[in-house]
């Protein structure tokens, strides 16, 4: 067992998230307990023995106050990082919105009065940009600190009231806590997990394209995706800053493009010569499913960068040539 300070534990590590953070972090020879219900797909066991850290992966359910408990007892971490989440749409928010608010909320208490009895020293939650909601329909950027949050889905509401409970918990148990608003992700290990009920729109035009298949967009898709691996150095970034100046950050890539530059950029590479895309035309029927019918407005990440020095490197060109470099070297199953 290494020395506490040494110890980051997370949660949702299996997750596509979860799992860049833990190569990040490992990349950077410390030591990871990851936990997670779902087991690591067989590629990512393979690439994270190859980094220089260590990774103690077990399997649990956020919801196993129990087993938490004795695996922090246990493993005694330093920082803990609570990823772990439900991202529902809405057939799920009407078959089972217990479950939601059971991961993105309940879970989220209970690890935080586990990590103040069990001498964790800083706790990052991961939030989200869909707490902003309806603000996202408004122009301009999405402010952490000033921009009402009109969240509109049961994901956006779980994400709202786990970081007011949070912060409130947090001050009663004297627990250093810093939230990080994730943008939109897309990026390697990005799959089917049970969990996340629809996919990046960057992921499911890559998907068809990859199949020889069409892609017809409903309207351009314009946002500030976020590449996995910057939104892991986010993340990195707030959980190793000593004394940020605010509760809550934007973690995103303070940049825009849409899924149809994307698609335009994949039919300029090998193997998508002959990629057939565009924007549906008026009466036919879209194959991307987009989170909402509008696009969010981009996320302000100011606040971050002047705090922790965050600088996001994976624009879209980058991104996409180490997404399909990734997709060619690591065994991914061809559905990714």
């Amino acid at each position: 067992m290494a020395e506490a300070a040494s110890v980051t534990f997370i949660t949702g590590a299996a997750g596509f998230v979860g799992l860049a953070l833990v190569e990040h972090l490992l990349a950077r020879g410390e030591t990871v307990v990851g936990w997670d219900v779902a087991p690591l797909p067989e590629a990512a066991q393979r690439a994270l023995a190859a980094l220089p850290g260590r990774f103690i992966a077990l399997r649990g359910d956020v919801g196993d106050a129990a087993a938490l408990e004795a695996a922090l007892a246990l493993h005694r971490p330093h920082r803990l990082v609570l990823l772990a989440a439900v991202t529902a749409a809405a057939e799920r928010e009407r078959r089972a919105p217990e479950g939601i608010f059971a991961v993105n909320l309940v879970a989220v208490t209970t690890a935080l009065r586990l990590a103040s009895a069990h001498g964790v020293q800083r706790v990052l939650l991961a939030s989200s940009g869909s707490a902003y909601g309806a603000s996202g329909r408004l122009p301009g950027l999405l402010h952490d600190t000033d921009t009402p949050l009109q969240p509109e889905g049961l994901y956006g509401i779980s994400k709202v009231a786990a970081e007011a409970a949070a912060r409130r918990l947090a001050g009663l148990l004297g627990v250093d806590l810093r939230i990080g608003r994730l943008g939109t992700c897309f990026g390697p290990w990005e799959r089917d997990t049970g969990v996340r009920d629809t996919p990046s729109a960057p992921l499911q035009a890559l998907r068809l394209l990859r199949a020889r298949q069409p892609v017809r967009l409903p309207r351009p898709l314009r946002r500030d995706w976020l590449y996995v691996c910057d939104a892991a150095a986010a993340i990195a970034a707030l959980l190793d800053t000593e004394a940020p100046s605010q509760p809550i950050y934007n973690l995103a890539a303070g940049f825009e493009w849409s899924v149809a530059d994307w698609c335009a950029w994949l039919a300029t590479q090998p193997g998508f010569e002959r990629a057939d895309w565009g924007i549906a035309a008026e009466g036919d029927a879209a194959n991307i499913e987009p989170y909402a019918d509008y696009d969010r407005a981009s996320m302000d990440i100011s606040a971050l960068r002047r705090d922790t020095g965050f600088v996001p490197h994976y624009d879209l060109p980058r991104a996409g040539a180490d997404f399909l470099a990734w997709l060619q070297h690591s065994a991914a199953p061809a559905h990714v």
